[in-house]
Formats: structure tokens, C-alpha cells, sequence
């Protein structure tokens, strides 16, 4: 008996080892076709440089629509086709203005761009006394007394002490998103925010602010300032606290208008009603070309499906690339998709999101079950080739979290994120900044857990 036990483990051993072989040859072929024969730079150039910034509602979105469907007709997917989905449609308008008066007559002028979705100023902008903050809470301790009728001034930066760069931006957001109707609650004429930026420089960095149920007449204006100017400004309030800071904003938010997310998919050899996604978001903001935020994540869900189809590998799942339409101010895109599948009654398994930039791919963070965890931890030696076996719990992406249900796993890319948020929603958020090579190298750990989690069922029991 002892012996059968012995034999039993050994051809265990023995055809474990050669499973293993088997998924660092398929993972090598990935990676060497991806490094060889990658079209994810090609499709960011086209996506960068001949279409550009692509918000959400702009005809510069659309086009991105028209050229990235055409791009995965030209695969021979399975399948591709357009989910429409209604977008809020917010345009800029003229370049804003800003600038500090210390004495009438004496200006410095403030680099500024218009926080997504804000106000316009009246015609003659707004120009009124200073007050400077640090957070939402000593917002609400100075009260409307000191606070109305001046323009406040959110000054948190990004925590430099924090190497996860993306727990840095979590912690100084909330100033963008709802400082304006915080500030407005206690009758501010206006907010001006310290850019989500570690390093100090000139661009001003956009983003959301959401009013909420304020009524459109109670709403002020809100925009971004940039790092030196933000330092500059809290330098000169300290020497001068009665200066004067004015800016115009020419904003304007119109009708709701119909896009599209953008899909493709290969049919499952064995179980294709379990559906695998990977994707990105297709929109971005309108200062730069959205190269990092998110395009660099769109082409390489798209190299994804190509590179399994160039390797010959046949999933036994449903894979499918979607191009989710309007993360950035409003994430429509994600929960039409979500609401439509599970109207559908799809079976959604498993779901990567790539939207931390095209930076040297570090790993992945998860949510998903326990048991699924030591499962995807068993991969890690498969990675630690190609310097990306940092697995952690927490992950997915904001597009990808409205499907989340019992039992399915998310999973997000996780680059390196130092220097991420020094082009994050601003004018050098352009294609120049994306290295080809370390482009590549996503694409192809994104196709490798992908490959693992088709072949090894991760995330079977979801619904």
C-alpha cells in the first residue's frame, strides 16, 4: 500500500512539473511574440497622435470608437460590435486665465485648467481675497464668517512618504472631487485645488468635481492649479494675506449625448458562457492624448485577444476585450455594460482592468475569494521571470467593478506608479511619454494571466 501511495505522488510530482513547463513555454511565446511583434504602440500612436484627447462626447471619442472597432474587425474576432451608452458631454471651451495680484497693478499670472465638469465663471471671471485650506475639515471649523465671498484655496499635497503612489492620490482627492460644493455650501465665490501631482512643475492637472444636488445657481466655478503654483500662491498668502487671485473659466456642460463602449470577444472552445473581460477605458481627458490615462490600457486589452490568437492558444472560456466609454466623468460605460450583462443573465467569471498607465508592469492586485487567492498565488514563480510577480489583494478598476458578484475574481494591472500621476489628467499625458518596450511588457502579463486563469477555471463558481 505504502508503495502504490509513493507511486501515486510521484506521477503526481511528475505531471505537475510538466503542467508547469507547459504554462512557462506558453507565457515565454506571449511575452516573445508581444516583444517582437506587438501592435500595442502602433495602436496608442494612431489612437495619440492622429486622434488625440478623447473625451467623453467630443468627436475626437468617437472617432476612437470608429478606429479602434475597425482595428478589432481587422483581428477576426469571433465577434465585435458596439454597446450604445449615453455620456455627459462637458466641453472646456477657451483656455482659462488665472492670475495674483499683490497691489494693484503688480501680477503674476497662475497656470490653471477648469475641473471637469465645473462652471463657468461670470464673463469677467471672478476676482476676490484668498483663504487657504488643508483639508475638507478645517473647511467646515472656519465656517461661513471667514469663508464667504472669498475663493478657497485647497492645498493638501499628495503624501510623498507613500510609495504606493495611488494611496497618495486617495488621500488628497476628496479636495477635488467635493471641494467645490463643500466650499460653496459656506458661500465661496470659487475653489481653486493643489494639482494631484508629486512633483513640482508647471501643469495644472484636471479632473472630476461633483456639485451633487447643489441647484445650478448655487454652484462656483472650480479649477486646478498647478504645484508651483500652488506654492507660489501659499508663499505669497503667507507674506500677504490680502491678495487678490482672480481667473476666468469658459466651461459649459450640455446635453447628454450617445456613445459607444467598444467590444470583441473569442468564443469559448468548452464553457463559453463563462465570460472572461479585459479591458480599459477609451475616454480621457481633453489636455493631452490620454497616451497613459487610459489608451495605454485599451491597446493592450486589444493585444491581449491578439497575442492568444497569434500563439494558437484556444481558451476554453469567452474572452472578451471591452473599451468602456466615460470613466472619467461619469463611469456610464461600466455600469451599462454591468446592467446589460446581468440583464442578460451572463456569467461573468473573471475580469482585468488595465488603468494605472503604461508603465513597467510590477504586478496584480485582486478581490477575489481566499481559495482563488492561493490559487493565483501558485502562479507567482511563472511572473518572477519578468520582474512582475507582486501579487496583492485588492484590485480591478473602476470599470470593472459594477460586475462584481459572488464568487467572480477582479484583477488589475499594477505598473509602476512613480512618475504615474506626473502626467495623470494633465497636458503631458501625451504619447511620447509611453516606452514602447515596458507597453509591451504589460500587454504581455496582462495575455499570461489571462492564459492561467482560462486554463486553471479561476473564479468558476461566478455568476
Amino acid at each position: 500500500m505504502k508503495r502504490i501511495y509513493m507511486l501515486l505522488i510521484s506521477v503526481f510530482q511528475v505531471l505537475n512539473l510538466t503542467a508547469q513547463t507547459n504554462d512557462q513555454e506558453q507565457i515565454r511565446k506571449f511575452y516573445d511574440l508581444a516583444l517582437t511583434q506587438g501592435k500595442a504602440y502602433d495602436w496608442l500612436n494612431y489612437l495619440s497622435n492622429q486622434i488625440g484627447g478623447r473625451l467623453s462626447g467630443s468627436v475626437q471619442a468617437e472617432q476612437a470608437v470608429t478606429y479602434t472597432r475597425a482595428e478589432m474587425d481587422a483581428l477576426g474576432l469571433d465577434r465585435v460590435w458596439l454597446q450604445p451608452v449615453m455620456v455627459p458631454k462637458w466641453v472646456r471651451g477657451t483656455p482659462e486665465f488665472a492670475y495674483l495680484e499683490s497691489k494693484p497693478g503688480y501680477t503674476s499670472n497662475i497656470p490653471i485648467c477648469a475641473l471637469g465638469g465645473s462652471v463657468a465663471t461670470p464673463p469677467g471671471g471672478v476676482k476676490a481675497g484668498v483663504v487657504e485650506v488643508q483639508s475638507l475639515e478645517e473647511l467646515e471649523s472656519l465656517g461661513r464668517e471667514k469663508i464667504n465671498g472669498k475663493i478657497v484655496f485647497f492645498n493638501r499635497p499628495m503624501d510623498p512618504k507613500l510609495l504606493n503612489t495611488f494611496q497618495a492620490y486617495g488621500g488628497a482627492v476628496d479636495q477635488r472631487s467635493s471641494g467645490a460644493a463643500r466650499a460653496a455650501a459656506y458661500g465661496a465665490v470659487g475653489v481653486i485645488v493643489r494639482s494631484m501631482n508629486l512633483r513640482l512643475d508647471d501643469y495644472p492637472h484636471t479632473g472630476s468635481t461633483n456639485y451633487g444636488d447643489l441647484p445650478d445657481k448655487d454652484r462656483i466655478p472650480a479649477a486646478a492649479i498647478s504645484t508651483n503654483g500652488a506654492e507660489f500662491l501659499s508663499t505669497t498668502l503667507k507674506l500677504n494675506p490680502e491678495v487678490q487671485f482672480y481667473f476666468k473659466l469658459n466651461c459649459k456642460q450640455l446635453e447628454d449625448v450617445q456613445s459607444y463602449n467598444v467590444i470583441g470577444e473569442i468564443s469559448g472552445s468548452s464553457k463559453p458562457e463563462e465570460i472572461m473581460v479585459v479591458g480599459g477605458h477609451l475616454d480621457s481627458w481633453d489636455l493631452g492624448d490620454g497616451a497613459h490615462d487610459d489608451g495605454a490600457g485599451c491597446v493592450q486589452s486589444m493585444e491581449v485577444l491578439r497575442l492568444l490568437k497569434k500563439s494558437g492558444y484556444k481558451p476554453k472560456r469567452t474572452i472578451r476585450v471591452v473599451l468602456f466609454m466615460n470613466e472619467e466623468n461619469g463611469l456610464r460605460g461600466g455600469r451599462k455594460y454591468a446592467a446589460e450583462a446581468d440583464q442578460k443573465g451572463e456569467k461573468h467569471v473573471f475580469a482585468l482592468e488595465s488603468d494605472a498607465g503604461g508603465f513597467t508592469p510590477r504586478g496584480f492586485g485582486f478581490d477575489s475569494s481566499d481559495s482563488d487567492f492561493e490559487k493565483i498565488m501558485g502562479w507567482k514563480d511563472l511572473f518572477e521571470p519578468y520582474l512582475s510577480d507582486h501579487f496583492t489583494r485588492g484590485g480591478g478598476g473602476a470599470d470593472i467593478r459594477p460586475l462584481k458578484k459572488e464568487g467572480m475574481v477582479l484583477a488589475g494591472l499594477r505598473p509602476d506608479s512613480q512618475r504615474y500621476f506626473a502626467h495623470h489628467h494633465a497636458q503631458n499625458d501625451t504619447f511620447e511619454h509611453v516606452n514602447r518596450r515596458e507597453l509591451e511588457l504589460g500587454a504581455a502579463a496582462m495575455t499570461s494571466l489571462l492564459y492561467l486563469a482560462d486554463k486553471y477555471e479561476l473564479g468558476s463558481t461566478g455568476n
